[in-house]
Parts: C-alpha cells; structure tokens; sequence
C-alpha cells in the first residue's frame, strides 16, 4: 500500500473538450490519490478550451481555472510530471503516434463522442457537453473508487503487457 499519487494524462486531438472535461473531473474528484493533466496532439491556437466545456464544469461546481489547451509535447519531456496514466478520450488521438513517455506508463483508450462536434441550439450543444462529463465522470468515479492495491496492481499488469510486446 502506498500513499503515492498517482498521475494521469487525458489526451484528445484538440485538448479543448473532452480531455479538459476529463481533467478537470479527477482533479476534483481525485481525493488527492489522482493529479490529472490533459493535452493534445494539435491544441487549439488560443490555448483555451471550450466555453460551453467550461460552463458544463462551472455549473457542476468543479473548477475551471488554470485549465488551457496544451501540447502533448509538454508532458514528453524529462522535466514534466512522471504520468502513471496515459488515456486517450478521443478516436483521432488514440490512432496516433504518441511521443515517447518517460516512465512507460500504462495506457488506455476511453472513446467519447466529440461534444463540440454537434450542431444545434445552443442548448442542445450545452446538453452534449454535460452528457460527455457525465459519462466522463461515471467512469473516472470507478476508477477513483479503486483500493490503492489494486489500482497499483491494476497498473502493474498493464506495464507487464506492454513488456511481453516488447
């Protein structure tokens, strides 16, 4: 058993909409056993997320600052947070070829409809946005109510797999 936190990367192409929602949730969920960071592969330009992503997260009273869209590149580094977790939100992303992450982390693949994607009212994209952190935050519920020994086993053997590819 250890008291380690464990780190987690949400990537997603444009690091503007799952991928934020996604952070943003274990951060605020994560008791102090999860730090959550998000990127992308191609962020938006402005490095700043969606509205309605950010509205979505205000009105479920999770916090929104500090969140931006940001490169991959940034966590690839040796002087980035070592990821225990890497997970793809988003199809695009997951059929990429990821950098290099230092430490190997386990990996995973959570497919989500992109939110931003839809057409509509305004209200109707609003309504794709707090559907996609809900089913965002069902899953990440799950994994935060993980007993720290199996969660580090859990990883364990993701990292096993990957060495028997290797």
């Amino acid at each position: 058993m250890t008291d380690k936190v464990l780190n987690v990367l949400f990537l997603c192409t444009h690091n503007s909409a799952r991928s934020i929602l996604a952070e943003a949730i274990l951060n605020h969920i994560g008791h102090g056993r999860f730090k959550a960071y998000s990127a992308g592969s191609h962020p938006r330009d402005n490095q700043q997320p969606n509205p309605l992503g950010l509205q979505v997260l205000q009105n479920a009273g999770m916090a929104t600052a500090g969140l931006r869209s940001k490169t991959w590149d940034e966590f690839a580094t040796p002087q980035a947070p070592h990821m225990d977790l890497v997970i793809t939100v988003c199809d695009n992303a997951a059929g990429e070829v990821c950098p290099y992450w230092p430490g190997q982390p386990a990996t995973a693949h959570w497919g989500y409809p992109d939110p931003s994607a839809g057409h509509g009212t305004e209200a109707q994209k609003l309504e794709a946005f707090r559907l996609t952190l809900h089913a965002l935050k069902r899953r990440l519920e799950l994994l935060t109510s993980l007993p720290a020994a199996k969660l580090e086993k859990t990883l364990l053997q993701s990292s096993a797999r990957d060495l028997d590819q290797a």
